[in-house]
């Protein structure tokens, strides 16, 4: 009963944040007073708030450019991350080992530290701020926990599977394409939704490589308009603005949970 009650404490406490972000979220723009920020307001404008947010920030361009970033990148990333780790395991590549470290060796380095190098090569290649640009980084980024987590799931299937399919005159790309990449669906989807979430949420790339509206990812619009907030922006509608930024990463999350935690179990064939 205790442990009960204190659970549903720590509940309350975790998820007061929330309850504040939706109260401020649908209050009318005009109305905020932090003395009165947890008293719910008798004006529903959450939609309204949504409209400006918008409207003021061009929010729609960069919601679609995200969108474009989250999807293709992740999927470009799994399936070369996939063939990565296929390759190392299935057809025993030579130094298989040292070639994952490779690989995975990247994600050893800050991504705080990628962002000069970026920058300058970026910029003498002609994709600083292009849509072409930030799907290259995205992909190169998820790479490495592609191969990371598809390598561990392949050394879980039994070899005599590649070994009859090669019997049957399959090819090892037919191999990978038809029998492989099927029965590593549910991590797939896992390590699609994670870099879905990490893609949608990220600031520091699209800060350092993107300028324009139609280019730039929709953390870093929205980082522009809360930085307006103490200059004519209301709170509400800066509120709204991550609310309806927050929603997708949500909405994918309790859509997928099963898959997503069938896919990390990477439970064998």
């Amino acid at each position: 009963m205790i442990r009960r009650a204190v659970l549903v404490v720590l509940g309350l406490v975790w998820m007061y944040p929330t309850y504040l972000l939706l109260v401020n979220a649908a209050r009318p723009a005009a109305s905020y007073d932090p003395a009165t920020a947890w008293a719910p307001s008798g004006d529903f404008a959450l939609f309204a708030n949504f409209a400006a947010a918008l409207d003021k920030a061009d929010l729609g361009s960069s919601l679609a450019s995200t969108a474009l970033y989250s999807v293709v990148s992740p999927l470009l990333g799994v399936v070369i991350g996939a063939m990565a780790g296929y390759t190392i395991v299935v057809l025993r590549l030579r130094h298989g080992f040292w070639w994952f470290l490779l690989i995975f060796g990247g994600t050893v380095f800050p991504s705080q530290m990628l962002l000069v190098p970026l920058f300058v090569g970026y910029s003498d290649a002609g994709l600083y701020d292009t849509r072409a640009g930030m799907l290259l980084v995205y992909t190169a980024v998820n790479v490495p926990l592609a191969a990371f987590v598809l390598r561990n799931f392949y050394s879980g299937v039994a070899f005599s599977i590649f070994e009859a399919a090669r019997m049957d005159g399959a090819s090892t790309f037919r191999i990978f394409w038809r029998v492989y990449l099927p029965i590593s669906t549910s991590a797939l989807a896992a390590v699609f939704i994670l870099e879905f979430t990490f893609i949608w949420n990220d600031l520091l790339f699209g800060l350092t490589l993107t300028t324009t509206e139609s280019v730039r990812p929709v953390m870093t619009a929205l980082a522009g308009l809360m930085t307006d907030v103490y200059a004519g922006t209301p709170v509400p509608v800066g509120l709204a603005a991550g609310l309806m930024c927050s929603l997708p990463t949500v909405l994918l999350f309790l859509a997928t949970q099963r898959l997503f935690a069938r896919g990390l179990s990477l439970g064998s064939v």
